[in-house]
């Protein structure tokens, strides 16, 4: 993996970070975050610039994020079902993102980039619901600013130990999913509770 992420940044530099985010976000077979912490350890090395890692990959995370909101616009649910699996997005992470979209679309926009699967059909899903585009770039834009600054920084902070990102990402990232769950469910409550204080 390491050896295979050299060579890409080697060859196609800023840019190719740009476009494989953009990518990966969109569908294809890319490893955001381990590519995100390995570009942060070569920012650690001197090998590449902070901000303009930063820069051009909240560039991709936008460009990825913001088509995939006009192709959920353009071509709905139909298209999502029949070639989601071919891009890697199961039938159940689909089902999943809906799930959470339907309790919380702002909350999934943000906090979907750090749950594999989600972030994937997040936006697809905000452009199926019709959400505006003002609404939707407020939160899956501050969303994307904090993802790739969050595992770039870690990247650069973690240095040669950069791989434990790498366990992350196929080992623990599924139980982020519950987790994210469980928070809603307690938010509502607090939220209906405050609501309707002496039930």
């Amino acid at each position: 993996m390491e050896q295979h992420l050299h060579h890409f940044i080697e060859h196609f530099g800023y840019i190719g970070i740009m476009i494989a985010l953009a990518g990966g976000i969109i569908g294809l077979p890319v490893p955001d975050e381990v590519l995100l912490t390995y570009v942060g350890y070569n920012v650690s090395t001197g090998m590449m610039s902070y901000p303009f890692t930063l820069t051009c990959s909240f560039v991709g995370a936008l460009l990825g994020i913001t088509i995939s909101y006009y192709l959920g616009i353009r071509l709905g649910s139909p298209f999502l079902h029949k070639f989601g699996p071919k891009l890697h997005i199961t039938e159940k992470r689909i089902e999943q993102a809906k799930t959470l979209f339907t309790k919380m679309g702002p909350f999934v926009l943000f906090i979907g980039y750090f749950i594999p699967g989600i972030r994937h059909v997040s936006a697809f899903l905000a452009g199926i619901n019709e959400y505006r585009f003002k609404k939707f770039a407020i939160f899956a834009y501050t969303g994307a600013f904090f993802w790739v600054f969050t595992f770039i920084t870690l990247g650069r902070t973690l240095g040669r130990d950069w791989k434990m990102v790498k366990q992350y990402a196929e080992h623990y990232s599924s139980y982020l999913i519950p987790l994210v769950v469980a928070i809603i469910i307690f938010f509502f409550y607090l939220k209906n509770r405050k609501a309707f204080p002496n039930k």
